[in-house]
């Protein structure tokens, strides 16, 4: 496939066949899923409660057999006693893991925000130091970026670290607070500001002099995973365990965030799946007024909506994760700058990586939701699994930035990268004003041929509302939040719709219209959903950007735009519940 530029999707056409999808799995792939589905069903699912209780030692027990199955090693290099997998396979077990409740939090802090720091930005001795160790278990990883007074202002922390008089040591005075595997990481990777000024990642061993943990805080969810604070007070960290260069700290967060937020999607993928088959099994065995729940209509639409939303973000996960790849194939893995690259590469995808996260979170919280509400008064009671489901989707739209700080990052990146002229938007935003005087005719054909023409209408929305709000408020648009957040919307509703369209057009390709019905349905009804929100929140924007006749004329051209003929959504979501119910889970 050829390297697509990140946010590039917003004005161009892309091929069903240029995109990744899950029908693309390889044997390999599926062994690995299938390798970490196996452990999170028999090791880690048992073993739950005493999970959620904290049990000494069980967590850190779990990681190291995670590691002898080779489940902590995808992301290192095959150098360094990794497998050095694909980012695919990455997301794979991350997904696979599903089974495995508040394990999934360790893994992933271990494997993802712990570990990679040093794998893309460490030197050569540093490698060679801690990352065999991390792939096989021996050693555990904690990622500790966050203070009590810089959680999304990461920049403003206030830990401080000084050269030792004899040069060989930093002093590091400091307090990292909400620190995911705290009470038994060996390694903390970390940062401070080198004379006050230079914010600056460490690596730090546990036990360094200096280096202590507070007391387990007590959560509402993930409450197996450990979380504390990690107290730095004359901390002596050796100055070969500076990670990357004095004061280019922000460029090992940042990209270690991308990343972050790509993974954190295919963990609540795996739990929107599993959310599904424990609603859809319920619903068959719990009767009223003497039949299943299943049979009833608003019901059938939850289990129906939940499939969509799983089926939505599945398609946009595993895209991006072809889209890395992709990027990610032509660096020399064996080049001294190899991890550097590779972050650069990830950056690419910085918005891709935003709108996995935030609307893997949202799909997941919505789903755990209407679990529960199938669930009706027992999904309340902690006995049964959408209660501790439901508590632990939430911290989701908080971890590796919030949801909110993600709507702002999606249009702001994709503005800077226009002002630079990376992605040609402002141009597309232009030309597009010669053609909006024309009708709109909907798209007729068969299979998603109208649906097609919506997601070409639904650019076009954007980029009219996206081009009108940069012409009219210029450098002020970034502190017009509430725009900034309708424009973002607007952007994850056009990459998911396109990520499950191409999708499904690809199957068609691949097997014809009949068996692709379950995947047409799927992308059918998200695509008349999102493009109803788009056009909402196009109409919102304009009246806070215009006003009077230039906001009449605005409004006229935005309802040209909108316009498309209905389909039976009722009608379409009663077949994917029936085919949902069948299968007693989530299928396509």
């Amino acid at each position: 496939m050829s390297i697509i530029k990140g946010g590039s999707f917003i004005i161009e056409t892309i091929a069903p066949e240029a995109i990744f999808t899950p029908e693309d799995f390889s044997e390999e792939h599926k062994m690995i899923a299938k390798t970490a589905s196996d452990f999170a069903a028999k090791e880690v699912e048992p073993q739950l409660a005493d999970l959620e209780a904290q049990k000494e030692g069980l967590m850190p027990s779990l990681l190291k057999q995670a590691g002898e199955l080779g489940l902590l090693s995808i992301d290192i290099p095959e150098e360094y006693g990794g497998t050095g997998m694909d980012k695919a396979t990455s997301m794979l077990v991350c997904e696979s893991l599903a089974r495995g409740g508040s394990f999934v939090v360790g893994h992933g802090a271990h494997t993802g925000i712990g570990s990679l720091p040093i794998v893309f930005f460490g030197n050569k001795e540093q490698k060679q130091r801690y990352l065999p160790g991390l792939a096989s278990g021996e050693l555990l990883a904690a990622y500790a970026l966050t203070e009590a007074g810089s959680g999304s202002d990461a920049l403003a922390a206030k830990s401080r670290a000084v050269l030792s008089e004899d040069g060989k040591y930093y002093i590091i005075n400091g307090t990292k607070q909400f620190i995911t595997n705290a009470a038994f990481a060996d390694v903390f990777v970390t940062y401070a500001k080198v004379d006050g000024d230079k914010f600056t990642a460490f690596i730090i061993d546990k036990d360094s002099p200096g280096v202590s943990t507070g007391p387990e805080e007590h959560k509402m969810g993930i409450k197996g995973s450990s979380t504390r604070t990690l107290i730095l007070e004359d901390a002596k960290v050796p100055v070969e365990n500076v990670l990357g260069e004095i004061g280019r700290g922000h460029v090992v967060a940042f990209n270690i965030l991308n990343i972050g937020r790509f993974k954190l999607a295919a963990g609540a993928l795996g739990n929107c799946k599993l959310a599904v088959e424990f609603a859809v099994k319920y619903a068959k065995e719990r009767k009223q007024f003497g039949v299943p729940i299943a049979s009833f209509g608003m019901i059938r639409e939850k289990l129906a909506e939940m499939a969509v939303r799983t089926y939505v973000v599945e398609s946009l996960n595993y895209r991006s994760a072809g889209l890395i790849d992709t990027i990610l194939a032509g660096i020399d893995k064996e080049a001294p700058d190899a991890g550097i690259k590779t972050a650069q590469g990830i950056e690419e995808y910085a918005i891709e990586c935003s709108i996995n996260k935030v609307a893997g979170s949202e799909a997941l919280d919505f789903t755990t939701d209407e679990a529960l509400q199938i669930f009706g008064g027992y999904g309340y009671i902690s006995e049964y699994p959408v209660e501790r489901m439901y508590r632990d989707s939430r911290i989701n739209r908080i971890f590796e930035g919030t949801n909110e700080i993600n709507r702002l990052l999606i249009p702001g990146t994709l503005m800077r990268r226009a002002m630079k002229n990376e992605i040609p938007l402002l141009a597309a935003a232009q030309k597009l004003k010669g053609e909006l005087m024309s009708a709109v005719k909907p798209v007729v054909g068969e299979g998603l041929a109208a649906e097609m023409g919506l997601l070409e209408q639904a650019k076009k929305l954007f980029l009219m509302v996206a081009g009108t709000a940069a012409q009219k408020l210029a450098a002020k648009l970034v502190n017009e939040q509430e725009l900034l957040a309708n424009l973002a919307d607007m952007i994850i509703d056009i990459f998911s719709m396109e990520s499950a369209l191409l999708r499904a057009n690809k199957l068609i390709d691949k097997v014809g219209l009949e068996k692709a019905q379950a995947q047409i349905d799927m992308a059918r009804v998200f695509t008349h959903d999102a493009f109803d929100r788009i056009e909402l929140n196009g109409r919102e924007s304009l009246a806070a950007i215009e006003e009077g006749d230039v906001l009449r004329t605005q409004l006229s051209i935005l309802k040209k735009l909108g316009r498309h003929d209905p389909i039976n959504i009722i009608a379409v979501r009663r077949r994917i519940a029936d085919r949902i119910i069948e299968a007693e889970k989530y299928v396509v």
